[in-house]
């Protein structure tokens, strides 16, 4: 763990109307380090961008203080705080017609004087960013001609450019397939430990974010921000935070969430991670009691129940 590059300390947030305070979020305290990735997370509505935007220096708090890299963000100009933060946001507005070199290059812009023109080390900023994204072979391709996958690293490597210690990026994967999910956040990952960045990730995709993510920060109604370890949190129980209500909980047998059921009452025994997919396949048919034990084998895949052999579990649930 390297030094904090964001603190949050005793935070009270919100929005002014007049004299009129409305306030969003109280007593939040965190940290976010270098070569760290944190995710934010938390239901629709708790107040992640409020805190975003106090993280970013756009919105002053009602208490406490922010400070970046030992410094109140507050006393940051926008041009200082440009080289010091960089922003990817959901959805961007971008020329379809300009290229990704073009796109990358406009991180360069806190950096470069009023002419805008590019020197040899901004040339090589933008080139160490176009690799440390893997995306060099795009440089000359538009963006209305490339995936919203490679757009999006398109972003991140703009982001890189900008050659601030901290990187915030607000729903990175969201619009993705599960293929390019994974790919956006393994490589913030790598960028984090590489490049020595701060970054912060807001984010709806837990069971992604359990297995990349450095630190948590959980944002609830009504609650403390929660911050540790993504592990701590799932052992603790913590992580339910981001499941209010009854019907669903964080498995930590299987890591991921589940629906909260009555007790099953039958009885799986073969290959372990088998079995699991056989009891998930029962629950969803709505089936929670069998008479019999059932038996599960490997290699061929069987089902034996009842004295039956089946080959499939669409076959074994059409059966009961």
């Amino acid at each position: 763990m390297g030094k904090a590059s964001i603190i949050g300390k005793d935070l009270t947030i919100g929005y002014s109307k007049g004299k009129v305070q409305k306030e969003i979020l109280s007593g939040l305290d965190f940290e976010l380090f270098e070569r760290e990735m944190c995710c934010l997370l938390g239901p629709n509505g708790v107040g992640k961008s409020t805190l975003v935007k106090a993280v970013l220096g756009q919105l002053k708090p009602f208490t406490g203080e922010v400070l970046l890299r030992g410094k109140p963000i507050s006393s940051y100009s926008s041009e200082m705080l440009a080289k010091e933060l960089s922003v990817v946001l959901t959805e961007p507005f971008l020329p379809g017609n300009m290229t990704v070199g073009q796109l990358v290059a406009m991180g360069r812009i806190p950096h470069t004087s009023w002419t805008g023109k590019l020197e040899e080390t901004d040339r090589e900023v933008i080139q160490n960013a176009l690799s440390a994204t893997k995306i060099e072979y795009l440089r000359d391709e538009r963006l209305s001609e490339i995936s919203d996958g490679q757009r999006q690293k398109a972003l991140i490597a703009r982001a890189l450019a900008q050659d601030g210690k901290v990187m915030v990026l607000d729903e990175p994967t969201a619009h993705l397939d599960l293929v390019n999910r994974y790919e956006i956040m393994h490589l913030l990952r790598e960028i984090s430990k590489s490049q020595g960045k701060s970054i912060l990730v807001v984010t709806h995709d837990l069971e992604i974010a359990l297995e990349t993510a450095d630190r948590f920060w959980l944002l609830n109604c009504g609650t403390p921000l929660i911050s540790g370890l993504p592990e701590d949190l799932v052992i603790t129980g913590q992580i339910n935070q981001l499941l209010p209500g009854e019907n669903f909980r964080f498995s930590v047998e299987k890591g991921r969430i589940e629906s909260k059921i009555g007790s099953l009452k039958f009885d799986v025994s073969g290959p372990g991670e088998y079995t699991a997919w056989v009891s998930k396949a029962l629950e969803k048919a709505g089936i929670k009691e069998l008479p019999e034990p059932i038996e599960v084998s490997k290699d061929p895949f069987l089902v034996n129940y009842a004295g039956k052999e089946f080959l499939s579990l669409e076959d074994f649930i059409l059966a009961l």
